[in-house]
């Protein structure tokens, strides 16, 4: 973590100990049972939810504890946002892409394909209607949580391949591990999308079950391993420009608590949020830089042509979810409506991007 992040996380920490202090003597301890859809070593992602949980306790002097589970522990990922609305378990801390097949507007709060990148995502949720329509989704469909930002990647890479995807008609017929909205897009250029669970998906890759694989960034791809059986690693990751991570707290927990407590929470889950992305964005460049230079990695970006026509097929699949959805339609005109002045911005304000080093 750089130091100017530290000092931004030690001042919103500083602040949330403030506000602990005026806790009332008679608010109960909150103990929380936390289900995890991410294992605790993840960068950015099981790393980012227990520092939110040692500082959480840290900062609140041991009277808001969260016991962190790794995935599967207490439920299956899947049924993780079913378990907190029920009550089985207090809190899960997930990704909205993973509610896909329960509301399809879901995936607009976890990643948007050729969507905002980091800070424009976080400015619609903060300062538009993001959190206002986030929650809304999850009140209208009848579950019963809480929903709170607590956790934002960068671009994950575009996908892991046998062999080089050079034009449009290279995807027929792949058959590839890709989940939420971009899996529809690629669909309709072809591609056969197999979502086998992400601890299956070397072994996929191994015995040819699939000939391709969309697993995350350079950080959280490595563990797995994948440059030992496939070595062409596609960049950007049009269907991941940024991806939102979630923390759910069932409603009648979060509700039981004081002001002070629910404020502290939300506090250090922004920070948390900082200190994460912060924290991967460290250490991407060498790890893609070693997958070239020690593990034969062949790096290459999407040439235009490409992503021209994975655009059109993924505006395909918008067009049909406005119309099938409406929810979908309300959150995708809302952020449709804030971006174009954000963009403006960008379009004076950012530099243009640096070259690779060779």
């Amino acid at each position: 973590m750089s130091k100017a992040a530290t000092k931004i996380c030690m001042v919103i920490l500083s602040a949330i100990f403030l506000v602990a202090s005026a806790i009332p003597a008679t608010a109960a301890d909150v103990r929380m049972r936390v289900q995890s859809c991410f294992g605790m070593q993840t960068p950015g992602l099981g790393t980012t939810i227990s520092w939110t949980a040692e500082n959480l306790k840290a900062v609140s002097d041991g009277s808001i504890q969260m016991m962190v589970y790794d995935p599967g522990k207490l439920v299956p990922p899947f049924e993780v946002l079913d378990a907190v609305s029920n009550g089985k378990i207090q809190a899960g801390y997930s990704c909205a892409n993973y509610w896909q097949g329960k509301m399809p507007a879901a995936p607009l709060f976890g990643s948007v394909p050729f969507g905002p990148e980091i800070n424009g995502y976080l400015a619609w949720l903060y300062h538009g209607n993001g959190m206002k329509l986030y929650q809304e989704l999850y009140d209208q469909n009848g579950y019963n949580v809480k929903v709170l930002v607590c956790g934002i990647l960068g671009p994950d890479s575009g996908g892991w391949f046998a062999k080089p995807v050079e034009k449009p008609g290279d995807f027929k017929g792949l058959k590839m591990r890709i989940a939420g909205h971009g899996g529809r897009a690629l669909e309709k250029l072809g591609v056969n999308v197999s979502l086998v669970p992400v601890g299956e998906v070397f072994s996929a890759l191994e015995k040819k079950a699939i000939d391709a694989v969309e697993n995350g960034s350079p950080a959280i791809d490595e563990p797995s391993g994948l440059y030992k059986v496939v070595k062409y690693n596609y960049f950007p990751g049009w269907h991941q420009p940024s991806t939102i991570i979630e923390l759910l707290i069932n409603k009648d927990v979060w509700n039981k608590m004081s002001e002070t407590q629910r404020t502290m929470i939300e506090l250090t889950c922004r920070a948390a949020t900082l200190e994460g992305i912060s924290y991967v964005e460290s250490i991407q460049g060498p790890i893609i830089k070693k997958n070239a230079k020690e593990r034969g990695v062949i790096n290459k970006r999407w040439s235009e042509d490409m992503l021209d026509s994975i655009h059109a097929a993924w505006m395909d699949v918008v067009k049909d979810l406005r119309e099938q959805d409406p929810s979908f339609k309300k959150v995708w005109d809302d952020m449709q409506a804030f971006f174009p002045d954000y963009n403006y911005w960008l379009a004076y304000g950012t530099l243009p991007r640096p070259e690779p080093e060779k």
